[in-house]
């Protein structure tokens, strides 16, 4: 049986990761900061997971809390990074300590558990694997994003940065970047009008926790096991392209010109025999 640490598991994604390594019988532990509704995730579950409260901006919690996982419910095969925090964010009205708390984390915590899972299967010399949740603003980001958008990106390099160094202990370390997904967050408010503009996609629906819990099984799973330094982009498609730009050329519309003041491009007899 395997033994699953999934943190942020109070969470619309977690709660459901949570949920889907339970229907694979797998052991879990439980972490969020939120403890009752880490009770409330775990009474879902049918009860038996391992609950462990944590306050990942705590420089000291990441690692804590999968030493305490490894000694209260056995060495762990499986790190889900889950948790994460988007908070609206201009850049020109940014300050230090959100920005800190914003990568604390976003970006530090993932990466401090990687490295406290990684110590203790070295040491026991056993095989593992690392699932950080990313997100598609880690390739675009958008107005009052920029932060989110470069804790993602950061925690993409280092899933690729692990990977490529853990590899030779058995140690696989991969990504999995949601689309947009609604998850009701409290914590994480959504207006529905970003939700209708940022949810067009090329399969037609918006996502749901549990397409993106679907993936972190599989990816953590044997059927991967030759997979690492990834990352999957679950997310209907919307990061293959600009679907929502029209054809850049109709017959039936008028031809775009340069602008007032902007001199049209020309070339030298020599360059048009190039």
């Amino acid at each position: 049986m395997r033994h699953v640490l999934v943190t942020g598991a109070a969470g619309g994604i977690g709660s459901a990761i949570a949920e889907a390594f339970a229907a694979q019988g797998a052991c879990l532990t439980l972490g969020d900061r939120d403890h009752d509704a880490l009770r409330a995730t775990a009474a879902r579950l049918g009860g038996g997971a391992v609950i462990l409260a944590a306050d990942l901006t705590d420089i000291d919690a990441p690692a804590d809390l999968v030493e305490r996982a490894w000694v209260e419910n056995g060495p762990v095969d499986v790190l889900v990074n889950a948790a994460g925090v988007y908070p609206s964010l201009d850049m020109a009205d940014l300050d230090a300590r959100s920005w800190d708390r914003l990568f604390a984390v976003n970006l530090r915590a993932p990466v401090l558990a990687t490295g406290a899972f990684a110590r203790l299967a070295i040491g026991q010399e056993r095989a593992g694997s690392v699932v950080n949740i990313s997100s598609g603003s880690a390739l675009r980001a958008r107005p009052g994003g920029g932060p989110y958008a470069s804790s993602k990106a950061a925690l993409e390099m280092a899933t690729r940065a692990a990977a490529l160094e853990l590899g030779a202990h058995r140690i696989r370390v991969n990504a999995v970047s949601p689309g947009f997904v609604l998850v009701n967050s409290d914590c994480n408010p959504v207006s529905a009008q970003y939700a209708e503009a940022i949810g067009t996609n090329p399969l037609g629906r918006p996502g749901t926790p549990q397409d993106i819990a679907r993936a972190v099984c599989w990816l953590a799973g044997p059927e991967a096991s030759w997979i690492t330094g990834e990352v999957l982009r679950v997310d209907g498609g919307s990061s293959a392209g600009a679907l929502h730009l029209p054809r850049i050329w109709q017959p039936d519309v008028a031809r775009a010109t340069s602008p007032a003041g902007v001199a049209a491009a020309t070339t030298t007899p020599e360059e048009q025999t190039r």
